[in-house]
C-alpha cells in the first residue's frame, strides 16, 4: 500500500515507505504449514473422521489468524518524509503518530543476533514532547532507516535553521551552498538537493 499523496504537504518528499519486516507474519505462516503437513499425514495414515474434522477446524482458525495478521501488516506503515516521520496502523480503527524532524533528539536501533541475520530490528526514536521515546518494532533494515533519518536531519538543519539564531540566520544562497556541500559529501542525494533547493528558491 503506497502512502496517499493527499497526505503529503506541498514541497514534501516521501523518502521511505515501509511495512513491518516479513518476520511479522512468520508465526501464523509456520503454523498453517505445520497443520497442513499434519493433515496430509493424517490422510495418508487413514486417521478417523473426528481427527480429520478437528484438523480442518484448526486449519481454518489458523488461516483466519494469518488473514488478520496480514491485514495488520498491510495497514501498518512507517513513512519518512523530508519533513517528518509518520506511523500509521489499524485495519478498521486507525491510529497515527507524527514526529517532525526538528523534534528528534536521537535515533537508535535494537537487533538480536537472529534479527541481524534476517535484516530486521526495532527502531527507537527519542523526541521532544510528552511521549519522549517511541519504539517502531520489527522494521526491515533498521541501519538504513537510521542513516536516512540522520541524513534528513543534516539537510533539515540547513533548510530550516534554528530561529533562535536571530540575525545570524543563513541567507537563502548560503543555505543552498551548505546543501551543495552535503550533496558533495554524499549525505544527501542529487534529488534531495534539487527538492530542497526548490523549496528555498520558492521563498525568495
Amino acid at each position: 500500500m503506497v502512502f496517499p499523496s493527499k497526505l503529503i504537504n506541498e514541497g514534501e518528499e516521501v523518502l521511505l515507505d515501509l511495512h513491518p519486516h516479513w518476520w511479522f507474519l512468520s508465526e501464523p505462516v509456520s503454523t498453517v504449514v505445520f497443520i497442513l503437513l499434519a493433515s496430509i499425514v493424517a490422510l495418508l495414515a487413514n486417521a478417523s473422521t473426528v481427527v480429520l474434522w478437528l484438523l480442518v477446524v484448526v486449519l481454518l482458525a489458523c488461516l483466519l489468524w494469518l488473514l488478520e495478521r496480514y491485514a495488520r501488516w498491510a495497514t501498518t506503515e512507517f513513512v519518512l518524509t523530508s519533513d517528518r516521520i509518520i506511523l500509521r496502523r489499524g485495519v478498521i480503527a486507525k491510529q497515527g503518530r507524527e514526529i517532525p524532524l526538528d523534534h528528534i533528539n536521537d535515533i537508535s536501533y535494537n537487533q538480536t543476533v537472529f534479527q541481524r541475520m534476517i535484516g530486521a530490528g526495532d527502531v527507537v526514536i527519542e523526541s521532544a514532547g510528552e511521549r519522549g521515546q517511541e519504539v517502531f518494532p520489527v522494521l526491515p533494515r533498521p541501519t538504513r532507516i537510521q542513516n536516512e533519518i540522520y541524513r534528513q536531519l543534516e539537510a533539515h538543519k540547513v533548510v530550516q535553521p534554528n530561529q533562535a539564531a536571530g540575525p545570524y540566520l543563513l541567507s537563502i544562497p548560503e543555505q543552498i551552498e551548505k546543501l551543495d556541500e552535503l550533496r558533495q559529501r554524499g549525505i544527501i542525494t542529487q534529488a534531495e538537493f534539487d527538492s530542497k533547493k526548490t523549496q528555498l528558491l520558492d521563498r525568495l
